[in-house]
């Protein structure tokens, strides 16, 4: 199971679990996003990223984790990755693996000469040094692609000039791929880093303060975050519109939270950065679950409960059969918090007293609130949602179209993380 598919798909039950939990929505926190949010500056994608923007994003958050920490100078989903290219893939596959190696020992190299999380050094270096490293770290997130999503793997420029001349590719033919739009647009992010918020925080945390791309073992679902300093969970996102702030953002660092029921990393204030805008906004961790509605329960009860979810359905896709949807509203309507008597049913507050009659919400947003996760068959005694239809994939262009359950879809990007499908 993966935490971010989870958020991303709002039929999902890991999505409902979390929609009917958060009792004031995003609106609230979306507000106080925006009021820390006062940028001078967008660094704007420019025209040769084109699709590539996700690269550039993988790209620079890898970059910043090493200003901070250079503990794991390859992340885990590209070491993964570069292992996978040699079990799933015929003849390429042995060359993509061996000049993996080779690109994970020159990025290891090159973090270490250039000492990047030396306090006594500026986040940045020299602009032909963070060209460099750029297009280190951006062949370095292709390799990810292949570990978080298998399909895409085969559309990377990587994969596309392994497969089209195995004998040539080589690590340099590799590091000359990314356009240099792509290249100067992961530059241009770093460089913004130099001055913004990320410098003072720096300054007073040691890379032994640091957790980079943070995991949560033990638990039932895929989940790495990208920085942990000094108790400061840190999500770094690079959207082009950095005051959009969608939902599933939110509610994806709020995943990362419920996910470390050890408390491991002892967090106690959560944020974002946005690279973009070089702009850093933090919460206390009581003042995120204020903003978000999670008032029903405590942060210890909201991990339980999302533990059991997580152990009782796959959590992260939505349920294909009718049996499957059943199975989901009942797990959900065990785990639903008990409201009292006397306490408004959306976010289990007392009511207010009233010298007419009864209220039943204690608040007009609540009365809105609840009518809305009605409508969506997010409360126990809602409708049920309508089913998705089956999905339709293209497997090749002679073969016509088939469907293919999301089951099914699922289950082999589950087989390729375990080595056991050959694409």
């Amino acid at each position: 199971m993966s935490l971010k598919s989870g958020v991303d798909n709002p039929r999902s039950p890991l999505r409902r679990f979390l929609d009917r939990e958060l009792s004031a929505g995003a609106k609230p926190l979306r507000e106080s996003f925006r009021s820390q949010h006062r940028a001078d500056h967008v660094v704007l994608p420019l025209p040769g990223v084109g699709t590539e923007a996700g690269t550039a994003g993988t790209a620079i958050d890898t970059r910043l984790r090493l200003a901070f920490t250079t503990a794991a100078p390859l992340d885990l989903a590209a070491a993964m990755g570069i292992e996978q290219t040699g079990r799933l893939y015929q003849g390429a596959g042995l060359r993509m693996r061996a000049v993996g190696n080779e690109l994970a020992a020159r990025l290891t190299h090159t973090v270490q000469a250039l000492d990047l999380a030396n306090r006594d050094t500026p986040i940045d270096r020299a602009h032909d040094e963070e060209e460099d490293l750029a297009r280190l770290l951006i062949a370095a997130a292709w390799y990810q692609v292949l570990t978080r999503n298998p399909v895409g793997f085969e559309h990377t420029p990587l994969y596309l000039a392994a497969c089209e001349d195995p004998g040539s590719f080589t690590l340099d033919r590799l590091l000359r791929l990314p356009h240099r739009d792509l290249v100067a647009d992961v530059v241009a992010q770093l460089h913004h880093a130099a001055d913004s918020p990320l410098r003072a925080l720096r300054a007073r945390t040691r890379p032994g303060d640091c957790t980079p791309g943070p995991t949560f073992p033990g638990t039932q679902i895929t989940a790495d975050a990208d920085l942990v300093v000094d108790g400061l969970l840190i999500d770094f996102k690079s959207d082009k519109d950095p005051r959009r702030f969608p939902k599933a953002s939110a509610w994806q660092l709020l995943g990362y939270l419920l996910l470390d029921t050890a408390d491991r990393y002892r967090i106690d204030t959560v944020g974002f950065y946005l690279s973009r805008s070089a702009v850093l906004a933090t919460w206390p961790v009581e003042e995120y679950l204020d903003l978000l509605g999670t008032c029903r329960r405590d942060l210890t009860a909201l991990r339980s409960a999302f533990a059991e979810l997580l152990a009782g359905c796959r959590a992260d896709i939505e349920p294909y059969t009718p049996e499957d949807e059943d199975r989901v509203r009942r797990l959900l309507q065990k785990l639903a918090p008990v409201i009292e008597a006397g306490h408004c049913p959306t976010c289990a507050q007392p009511l207010p007293e009233s010298t007419r009659r009864p209220r039943k919400f204690c608040t007009a947003w609540c009365r809105s609130r609840d009518q809305a996760m009605r409508r969506r068959g997010l409360l126990p005694d809602g409708p049920i949602p309508t089913l998705p239809r089956p999905r339709k994939e293209r497997l090749e262009p002679d073969n016509g179209w088939q469907v293919v359950g999301l089951h099914t879809l699922s289950a082999q990007v589950d087989a390729v993380d375990r080595g056991g499908v050959s694409l």
